[in-house]
């Protein structure tokens, strides 16, 4: 059996995949070059990198907790994969490459990138404060750079609804979101830029700002500027039109997640993807096709240090940025029975991809894989 998987691993590994560049040299970055274009690897390299891979996966992932897809790949080209599980645990019907999974936070680096291009084309300053688009904003100081960081203090719209007693009856919308700041006036968490905090309520707005921006939905701007021209065609926004192929998510004892009254908010989350679309999303980051060289760079920069260590958050990337010069860009994403993982070993020019839709937190205990690439000297974990 083992052989016959091997065998199908190697003949995907052989079909090149998403080269974006026409370059062969590097560009400078912040803290290395990053490969544009992607060399190909020898059988021998293959076949040390689908036994160290294929042995992970045996390990970490291969067993009944896990429910949906993994996905590695080595200079833009996949090494291994593997699909484990069903779509819908009711129905039985077996996780193919083409299933969308509800990708969580992983959505909040395009919405970052989408703002990024919008500063490209001088349609948007990232210090732009957010009274410009949203005339008397309670909150002064609050810029978009501060958004795209983390650093703005607004409060978790999650939280203060709660707080506020949302009638839960009520699906929440993006402009629900933004009305409720105006209304309710939840007390910052703390003064706009003074520190880093993660919150969902900063790309939320995000997302109405590229719409107020664009005249376009959030949904039509993504599709036209990235999952149409990357050929991401199994990626979408989620909106109730989509309630029909929306692929279901399961706690850990594999309970149906019912629709919840928070499900229609975007920005923070709601785009569905699969492994093989994200590793196009990824491989297009390595090029200046998309975006120029600066603007990558800007996304990819670390911009809170209160706190020692390695952990850091760029626009729209989580980070770990090691001593020795080497970085991590990822970002997960958790909502509901849907967890997930998209991992950039930048400098290795690597790729781990997991998604799933049955709770299971080993999802996120990828940093093993790290080590099959490169060595890194750091023992923390990704956050989710």
């Amino acid at each position: 059996m083992k052989t016959a998987i091997l065998f199908v691993t190697c003949f995907l590994y052989s079909l090149k995949t998403c080269n974006y560049g026409g370059q062969t040299a590097g560009v400078e970055s912040d803290s290395a070059s990053y490969p544009v274009t992607q060399a190909s690897l020898s059988a021998t390299e293959v076949e040390r990198y689908i036994r160290a891979v294929e042995d992970f996966y045996d390990s970490a992932l291969d067993h009944p907790s896990f429910n949906g897809s993994f996905l590695v790949a080595k200079n833009g080209q996949v090494i291994f994969e593997r699909y484990r599980g069903f779509a819908d645990l009711g129905k039985k019907d077996s996780l193919t490459a083409r299933h969308a999974f509800h990708i969580a936070s992983i959505s909040k680096t395009f919405t970052a990138m989408a703002v990024l291009k919008l500063f490209e084309e001088g349609r948007i300053q990232l210090s732009d404060s957010l009274g410009k688009f949203f005339p008397d904003f309670p909150y002064e100081g609050v810029t978009v750079k501060m958004l795209l960081s983390h650093r703005s203090g607004l409060p978790n719209y999650a939280y203060y609804l709660e707080e506020h007693k949302w009638d839960k009856k009520i699906r929440v919308t993006n402009n629900d979101v933004l009305q409720t700041l105006y209304t309710y006036r939840p007390a910052l968490d703390f003064t706009p830029g003074k520190r880093f905090a993660y919150c969902n309520t900063n790309y939320v707005l995000l997302a109405l700002i590229i719409e107020k921006i664009t005249g376009m939905s959030y949904a039509q701007y993504l599709q036209s500027i990235f999952f149409g021209p990357l050929g991401m065609q199994d990626t979408y926004v989620y909106t109730l039109a989509d309630s029909a192929r929306a692929m279901p998510s399961y706690e850990y004892n594999g309970r149906k997640w019912g629709f919840d009254f928070l499900d229609l908010v975007y920005g923070d989350k709601n785009i569905y993807s699969t492994a093989r679309d994200l590793l196009k999303w990824d491989q297009a980051l390595y090029s200046t096709t998309l975006f120029k060289q600066s603007t990558l760079d800007s996304a990819f920069t670390p911009y809170s240090f209160e706190k020692p260590g390695v952990k850091n958050y760029g626009l729209g990337w989580r980070m770990f940025c090691y001593p020795t010069g080497k970085k991590i860009v990822y970002h997960n994403g958790w909502w509901h029975g849907n967890n997930t993982v998209l991992t950039r070993l930048v400098q290795d020019s690597a790729t781990i991809i997991v998604l799933g839709n049955k709770r299971n937190n080993r999802i996120y205990r990828v940093k093993p894989l790290f080590e099959v690439f490169s060595h890194y000297n750091g023992q923390e974990e990704l956050e989710q």
